[in-house]
């Protein structure tokens, strides 16, 4: 390369993307994931020890997968190909394994094939893998956001290992951040720009974990600011604000902490929005902690205490559907996955009410710790042992199957809390008919009691 072809390509370089150009290239560079990189971490261990193995990186976007596997292939000294399962087929797989061989041949060299979004192969195209992983010729390092128990062929999952990454937390986005800030050669240094605040704070929400999200974004805001002080004549550092970012980016800050006041304030508007039977308050309190960047899973944990809490018996679908919309979220994620938490939102919000479940347990706690230990009556004891049952231990003891429509007059309370009433059933929804139920068997209770006194009379 002479000196022309060398200025073109630091040119060429500088064109790319920042967040291209601001790809780490070694490990200690990798920020995140240290569940999966940390010191003493498996993974590790393997690249410290040149002994990969081939794997299925699973994880959101801008995650850190692509850097991870480039990463392995340099530290390794190993021949890395990447490889589009968007864009290629059959045909250019055995055109990989063609030059696999020959660099284990010619070379020695390991290849280690990344193929990024592996869950858009069908069976045939990753059947054509199978052989090569297993013959050692190549190290396959899949990338995917999907699950791969339901996306990649179980032949193929059983000779890889799956690395689950995590979304990249905030502190980590605001360290890629500040890193790209102040790296002149590879990231945005000599634009002599800075973030004020208020707009690291907004640039890591929007990101959601994703560090190309974020640093798009910041070569956007920097390039608009920059451009905006020379048309000023302004010199000296230039401070990106908040609403730089809003113009820049065409996203308004949403006012949105989610470890103070506002967080709490939203949470709350939502739940007494669900309790109100408001779907249409409930919907936009969710979309807001949505787009401010809070985590979906937390709004799901508290729609679950909601629907025990709030909902109860009065429509007991409502729990297993909340259930039902954090598994659809952790299956499809964003923003697919977003639809059915709207969906059971709506079905909470419109859903029968009742806190009698809610109340019924509170109740029963301050007995506990009011009354403390109270002895389990005789004859509903356990009595595994000849000693227990000469004691006493079950004994008298009535079989609800072996009595008309399993009802029996029996005690089951401590002799302390005997005729005490926890539980009282609000009369809505499902809860109506959980009375009518209790009403009928008191009344065969009843009757029965009133049956044995009269034989004891007589």
């Amino acid at each position: 390369m002479d000196i022309f072809d060398y200025h073109a390509q630091k040119a060429a370089d500088m064109d790319r993307p920042l967040a291209e150009r601001m790809r780490p290239a070694a490990l200690d560079e990798f920020v995140g994931q240290s569940h999966v990189v940390g010191p003493g971490t498996l993974l590790r261990e393997a690249i410290e020890q040149d002994r990969i193995f081939s794997m299925i990186l699973w994880g959101p976007p801008g995650c850190g997968k692509t850097t991870l596997a480039r990463i392995m292939a340099s530290e390794t000294k190993s021949h890395f190909v990447h490889f589009s399962a968007v864009l290629s087929g059959v045909k250019e797989i055995r055109a990989v394994m063609a030059d696999a061989q020959s660099q284990q041949k010619l070379y020695r060299r390991r290849t280690i094939l990344f193929v990024d979004e592996i869950h858009r192969f069908n069976k045939a195209q990753q059947d054509a893998f199978l052989h090569h992983v297993e013959s050692g010729m190549i190290t396959l390092i899949g990338a995917t956001t999907e699950n791969p128990s339901f996306e990649v062929i179980a032949p193929l999952l059983s000779r890889c290992r799956v690395i689950r990454l995590e979304m990249l937390a905030a502190d980590d986005i605001a360290t890629i951040i500040k890193r790209a800030l102040r790296d002149s050669a590879r990231g945005i240094g000599k634009l002599n720009v800075t973030l004020e605040p208020e707009a690291l704070k907004m640039l890591t929400g929007l990101a959601d974990g994703d560090a190309r999200v974020a640093l798009t974004s910041l070569e956007i805001a920097a390039s608009l600011v920059a451009k905006l002080s020379d048309d000023s004549s302004r010199a000296g550092l230039r401070s990106i604000s908040a609403k730089d970012l809003e113009a820049a980016l065409q996203k308004k800050a949403l006012v949105y902490d989610k470890s103070g006041e506002e967080h709490y304030n939203i949470i709350s508007a939502f739940h007494k929005s669900l309790r109100g039977s408001d779907p249409d308050a409930a919907l936009y309190w969710l979309a807001r902690m949505l787009a401010a960047g809070e985590d979906p899973l937390y709004i799901v944990r508290r729609m679950v205490r909601f629907a025990s809490e709030d909902v109860g018996n009065a429509d007991p679908r409502a729990l297993q559907l909340t259930l039902n919309a954090m598994e659809a979220f952790k299956f499809l994620g964003h923003p697919e996955g977003e639809l059915a938490i709207a969906q059971v939102v709506v079905y909470l919000a419109t859903a029968p009410k009742s806190n009698s479940i809610y109340a019924a347990f509170s109740k029963v706690r301050q007995i506990v710790k009011k009354a403390g230990s109270l002895p389990v009556p005789l004859h509903i004891r356990n009595a595994p042992t000849r000693l227990m049952k000469e004691m006493g231990y079950g004994s008298g003891y009535k079989y609800a199957h072996h009595y008309e429509d399993a009802i029996v007059d029996q005690d089951y309370l401590p002799e302390e809390l005997r005729d005490k009433v926890f539980y009282t059933p609000s009369g809505r929804g499902y809860e109506k008919i959980i009375q009518e139920r209790l009403d009928h068997w008191n009344r065969l209770k009843r009757d029965l009691a009133g049956k044995k006194k009269d034989r004891e009379s007589d």
